[in-house]
């Protein structure tokens, strides 16, 4: 289930699926200029990363994006209709891919404020849901995910520490939970591996970024 799935670094995601997607690409190691999608969570710098961005994009890329990064965006060289505006709780389609937004904020303070309409992703691909948290505490709506493969933060301070992050995890029940945005700018890997071991037994825990 896990084949061509790539947790890069912090909250950075490939997968190639039907098509290459990245969500979020930070500190890559590499050029890759294979992106069919890039989905961006919200406008922070490491999630929005102009540099990084630049070393997936492709002449027909296509990017989602929040609307505080629409003219950002313009500036890397998208073509206009290649760059899609997302509000949270709304469905798009890349051919036979479902890609759903899902708010994501935080509930105790104030980094990520639920107005600024910062997004997770859910994305249906060959009949496996993949829920992508972005920077986010435990809300009402993240609790009636229903999903395959979850990623989500463990590192704390921005976001869900590991312990309310495997909380999360044991109540929507994923098949696989992979915890992200550690090791860069908050969190280490020994909050992944804290949220690894708080998970219910029939929940397979998988760490990707090493």
């Amino acid at each position: 289930m896990l084949d061509n799935i790539e947790a890069l670094c912090h909250s950075s995601i490939r997968i190639d699926k039907e098509k290459v997607i990245y969500i979020d690409p930070f500190h890559l190691k590499q050029n890759y200029n294979d992106a069919d999608i890039i989905l961006i969570t919200h406008s922070h710098y490491d999630h929005f990363s102009e540099e990084d961005i630049k070393k997936v994009i492709k002449s027909n890329t296509k990017i989602y994006v929040t609307r505080d990064l629409i003219e950002k965006t313009k500036k890397l060289g998208f073509k206009e209709n290649n760059i899609i505006l997302v509000n949270p709780e709304e469905k798009y389609y890349e051919d036979s891919i479902e890609i759903r937004t899902i708010r994501a904020y935080n509930i105790n303070k104030n980094f990520h404020p639920e107005e600024n309409n910062w997004v997770g992703y859910i994305l249906k691909i060959e009949d496996i849901i993949y829920y992508i948290a972005g920077d986010t505490d435990i809300t009402e709506e993240n609790q009636n995910v229903k999903c395959d493969i979850a990623f989500v933060p463990v590192g704390g301070t921005y976001t869900m520490t590991a312990e309310e992050a495997a909380t999360l995890i044991n109540r929507i029940k994923p098949k696989i939970a992979i915890p992200i945005h550690y090791g860069e700018i908050v969190g280490t890997k020994q909050d992944a591996e804290i949220f690894i071991n708080k998970l219910d037994k029939e929940i397979k825990g998988k760490i990707l970024i090493k």
